[in-house]
């Protein structure tokens, strides 16, 4: 009976072991294609540390368990990384499910659409599925003001307010009820400049809203739109590509915790170290 145990352990260590090396080369396979797929970003920075992370556990699996089990330093570093990852997974669920806690009713007649990078002078696909969104909710509610959002990057062509406005009206959209923003650097910002224009059109921040992002982001577009004066914001969220997920997602908790300790999208004193980072809305979102 013991040496049937033994076997079987056995032949479930070897099977998990395999499952972490499959997972390690899917990982390895997918960090690849970032680099010929998307810009450098804080999502694919992510996802190339934890390939690596997995990588090497996979190949030097046994003496970084022995390691990890048998020595202090290794069981306090056991402890972190678990707490850690507990606490990130934890995170990563309330980014989910936030994106849909705060739908859109249907009765709001101000549309803001969150930029997120252009290729030169067109949408980058994470900005086509919001821009298709924007455009379904114009097409059902034809009364609703479409305010397209986001300033000029240095490797971009046009504002990105303006190339979103071009690109809802190549769809069908009359230009006059597509207005575009076209100088905000953050999504802070995306909000207030498209208040601004609200107020000169008449409109005030007390009338309901509904924003458009990808539905990851929906969390701190809701708490920058009430940050900006908007009382009443509600989301409308986008879809995401799907090998966009894991990097979008990574990043996206990255970005939440630094809301909650900056209360802010943009960088104040600590613009050096997040320059360096790249933790702003392009490196976010291109």
């Amino acid at each position: 009976m013991m040496s049937k145990h033994v076997t079987t352990t056995k032949g479930l260590s070897h099977f998990m072991l395999f499952l972490l090396r499959l997972l390690a080369l899917a990982l390895f396979i997918y960090s690849v294609s970032l680099v010929f797929t998307s810009n450098f970003n804080m999502g694919n920075l992510l996802v190339w540390l934890l390939t690596a992370a997995v990588d090497v556990y996979a190949i030097w699996q046994q003496p970084i368990h022995h390691w990890l089990h048998g020595t202090i330093p290794g069981k306090i570093v056991f402890v972190f990384l678990l707490v850690f990852g507990t606490l990130y997974a934890a995170l990563l669920g309330f980014v989910a499910f936030s994106g849909y806690a705060n739908p859109a009713t249907g009765q709001e007649k101000v549309v803001i659409v969150l930029g997120a990078g252009l290729r030169k002078d067109r949408p980058s696909l994470l900005l086509r599925y919001r821009l298709d969104k924007a455009y379904e909710y114009a097409v059902a509610h034809p009364d609703a003001l479409v305010i397209t959002t986001g300033g000029q990057g240095r490797d971009e062509w046009v504002p990105e307010g303006q190339a979103m406005r071009n690109y809802l009206i190549e769809k069908g959209l009359d230009s006059q009820r597509v207005l575009a923003e076209c100088k905000s650097t953050s999504t802070e910002e995306n909000f207030l400049f498209a208040k601004e224009i609200l107020v000169q059109q008449g409109i005030s921040a007390q009338e309901p809203v509904v924003y458009v992002t990808n539905a990851f982001h929906c969390y701190r577009g809701g708490v920058y739109a009430a940050m900006a004066g908007f009382t009443t914001a509600h989301a409308l969220p986008a879809g995401i590509p799907l090998r966009s997920v894991l990097t979008c997602y990574l990043r996206e908790a990255a970005a939440v915790i630094y809301y909650w300790l900056f209360k802010s999208s943009r960088t104040g004193f600590v613009q050096p170290l997040v320059g360096l980072l790249s933790l702003n809305k392009k490196f976010f979102y291109k």
